[in-house]
């Protein structure tokens, strides 16, 4: 019976789900008119707020007069306005009735985490995105609908800010709001989000998704999905005996509370389930989700940008399903949904943001050429700007997309990287000025001055950054190690998100490559030689974005960190 409750439940969700994606297909047929309706009814919802007077929100009824009122913005713009929010006083950004959530923590770029606020439309608008992006995925992968998914999600009760609003992350709050048939589809118990060691997390997740036929496996970046699978080989041992005994292992550093809210799940065994497995090691001496989940039907991460150095890895140990980008989504909102298996591009989400776009080579132009949607050029790369219902208005993002095509009269976007001033090789989105604030930090610890230096990323297993720095500014290789440590050290402190993946090991630590002297007086004057500019308007980058963009440099040799000494590599 419970069976057949769930077979009509299903069914009558997927023609719902119909109609709802419908609504988004005719509205990709009317780009122009749907994003204005969505600027305005925006504008209208908080045009009382202490940000919509500022900013004469009564005033604007068209496209124009909103550029005219509203410049670009950044976080910094809108943080004396979150300050407010996050001390409780909503009507600094909304209307006096809207409910704050929570807030989305996510990387800033300068020292403090930037905090996005998650009212109620925005909360419904994100999983509405969600929900168009999975409907074109389960009608593309039909057998889905039988088999489970496994997704880790963070918490969204990490913290809470004075006036006891809870922040984290998003994706804990929208598995919280999942109804109970949607939830049971998932592998992943919802107390795991609380365990914070990563090692026992994907331990945990394991433990309780091998039981199940898995048809899905989810996360923003397929590093994660390389990371969990490395792991269950690991442990292949305590996870085989954990089936067996009904148990799971002490080893590792779950919270009692959350063994505590488990224990009713894990009583029960699986002897079957380890027979497999157990034939598994046998015949292949390892234990890889392509062996243990024969019915995988579709991966699901980004694939854009800097990922596909990790998409390379994924069959060794995932095998060869189909892979689907999530799309453009961030904390700030989703950009794109994806249509298709095996593409970077996906159509923009005009039902739910207010998008503009800057071309390429005007983002550090005074008055530069801001455009809407529908005139975007396919081809043409262009900066985004977020206008979204979580308070953010003309919000440079820093996302740099390229134009490939239309879906209608909609642009379909392909992300490409963060801005220049950004490296994000697993995630973490590193600014220059945090990379500024940990050199000038670790060097006034160490009383050392450089002449110049460049931090680049290096492509590694796992994936690590490397400062450039000439031979002659470091006395010895011990106070070389001795700086790239202290560098570490101070770019997790300046950003969460570098901390998390350090802490995960999805990113390796910082070295020092060492240049010859004279090093940076040939570079500079090829710069400006090469952009026809005075010396005096020369400003060195002091971050890269590209993978291994030493190469262009001559390392005389590379000097690692390790807890026992120091590691030294010949160029």
């Amino acid at each position: 019976m419970h069976w057949l409750v769930r077979e009509v439940v299903g069914r009558t969700t997927r023609r719902i789900t119909r109609i709802w994606f419908h609504k988004f297909e005719s509205a990709t047929q009317r780009c122009r008119d749907v994003q204005h309706r969505v600027l305005f009814d925006k504008l209208r919802r908080n045009a009382a707020s202490q940000f919509g007077r500022d900013h004469h929100f009564d005033q604007i009824h068209t496209v124009a007069e909103f550029r005219r009122h509203v410049p670009i913005t950044d976080y910094a713009y809108h943080e004396p306005y979150i300050e407010q929010v996050k001390r409780g006083d909503v009507t600094a950004m909304f209307g006096p009735k809207t409910k704050v959530h929570m807030f989305a923590m996510t990387s800033g770029t300068t020292a403090t985490p930037k905090y996005i606020p998650v009212t109620g439309e925005f909360l419904k608008e994100y999983r509405f995105g969600w929900m168009l992006w999975g409907i074109r995925t389960y009608d593309m992968h039909y057998d889905l609908y039988r088999l489970k998914v496994v997704q880790l999600t963070g918490d969204w009760k990490q913290s809470r800010t004075e006036a006891g609003i809870p922040c984290g992350s998003i994706s804990g709050l929208t598995m919280k709001r999942q109804c109970k048939i949607v939830r049971e589809r998932y592998c992943v118990p919802g107390p795991l989000m609380k365990v914070r060691e990563i090692n026992a997390r994907y331990y945990a997740a394991l433990r309780f998704s091998l039981p199940w036929s898995v048809g899905m496996a989810t996360s923003a970046n397929p590093s994660t999905l390389i990371n969990l699978a490395r792991l269950g080989d690991a442990q292949k041992g305590h996870l085989v005996r954990d089936l067996a005994d009904g148990t799971l292992s002490a080893e590792f550093d779950i919270p009692t509370e959350v063994r505590e809210r488990l224990a009713p799940l894990i009583k029960k065994r699986h002897p079957e389930r380890v027979r497999e497995l157990e034939n598994v090691i046998a015949q292949t001496g390892h234990l890889y989700p392509k062996d243990y989940w024969p019915q995988l039907q579709v991966l699901t991460n980004w694939t854009g940008g800097s990922m596909g150095i990790y998409l390379r890895r994924l069959p060794e140990y995932w095998g060869h399903p189909p892979v689907r980008d999530i799309g453009l989504v961030a904390s700030e909102g989703r950009m794109t949904i994806p249509l298709e298996d095996g593409t970077r591009a996906g159509v923009l989400d005009i039902l739910h943001q207010f998008f503009e776009f800057i071309p390429e080579d005007q983002i550090d132009s005074l008055n530069p050429t801001v455009l809407e949607a529908h005139e975007l050029k396919e081809g043409r790369r262009y900066f985004v700007l977020l206008t979204t219902s979580g308070g953010l208005y003309r919000y440079n993002i820093h996302d740099l997309v390229q134009c490939v095509g239309f879906h209608n009269e909609t642009p379909m976007l392909e992300f490409l990287n963060k801005g220049s001033q950004f490296s994000s090789v697993t995630g973490e989105k590193l600014s220059e000025f945090q990379v500024c604030r940990a050199v000038e930090s670790a060097l006034s610890t160490l009383n050392l001055c450089l002449t110049a230096f460049i931090l680049v990323p290096c492509w590694d297993d796992p994936p690590y950054y490397s400062l450039l720095v000439e031979l002659g500014d470091l006395p010895s290789d011990d106070l070389a190690a001795r700086l790239a440590e202290a560098i570490d050290t101070n770019l997790a402190g300046l950003n969460l998100e570098y901390a998390a993946k350090r802490e995960t090991h999805r990113l390796g630590p910082v070295s020092v490559k060492l240049l010859p002297p004279g090093t940076w007086e040939s570079y500079v004057r090829d710069r400006v030689a090469q952009r026809g500019s005075s010396l005096e308007q020369y400003k060195q980058a002091c971050l890269s974005s590209e993978l291994d963009s030493y190469l262009e440099f001559r390392v005389l040799r590379e000097i690692r960190q390790r807890s026992a000494g120091v590691v030294l590599r010949s160029a």
